[in-house]
């Protein structure tokens, strides 16, 4: 696990550190996973429920409405400069007044990737999440095996999800917490100049906004 770095945030990692590492999670949050894993046991058990159909429903959640909400804020950003000068500074305050708020977007920093820098999210030691922009967390996001791989070889893990960076290209990993969760804003792709908000917010991905994919 990476060292604290000595960047803009006492919870970003550089690649290539050591182990040290102090994170707060959120005890309600990990109670309340127990109890819904707990109760989808028992209905599936007791064939009440379709895990099939199940999964489907998740699956919804965690990639359409949730992420839908967070391409706009990205969207907008890419738009509306005046705006991503204030997500930038105050991410909660910019995303709130797109309506987006409530459990777990309490405290969101948006983070921007560049030409020099990319930046991806996790949470070691749960599974800390900025539902109101994102939705349900997919359920790599929660792995034990994302949540410590992804800060000791993070270039390694984004392969694996199909994103190679160049050399250059420094990756930060940021730690999310029950005080601060992270939302990346990608880089706009070349050739978009002429796309307005809501055409570029169907090109914006939710793993774009966690750091796994460009955009």
């Amino acid at each position: 696990m990476a060292k604290k770095s000595h960047g803009p945030n006492k919870h970003g990692h550089d690649h290539g550190n050591d182990d040290g590492h102090d994170h707060a999670h959120d005890p309600l949050e990990e109670g309340a996973a127990l109890r819904v894993r707990a109760l989808e046991e028992i209905v599936v058990a007791k064939g009440l429920v379709d895990p099939d159909a199940l999964d489907a429903i998740v699956e919804y959640y965690e990639r359409e409405t949730g992420p839908r909400n967070g391409a706009q804020v990205i969207a907008r950003a890419w738009t509306d400069p005046d705006f991503k000068d204030w997500l930038l500074k105050d991410g909660t305050a910019a995303i709130n007044s797109l309506g987006f708020s409530g459990y777990q977007g309490e405290h969101i920093r948006v983070i921007e990737n560049t030409d020099t820098v990319h930046n991806v999210v996790v949470c070691t030691l749960c599974s800390c999440y900025p539902w109101p922009v994102l939705g349900l967390a997919p359920a790599w996001y929660k792995s034990p095996a994302y949540r410590s791989r992804v800060v000791r070889e993070p270039r390694v893990v984004l392969q694996e999800f199909g994103l190679n960076l160049a050399s250059s290209v420094k990756v930060r990993v940021w730690d999310s917490t029950a005080e601060v969760r992270y939302l990346v804003l990608p880089r706009r792709p070349p050739g978009s100049e002429g796309m307005d908000a809501p055409e570029l917010a169907n090109i914006i991905t939710r793993n774009g906004m966690i750091g796994t994919a460009s955009v």
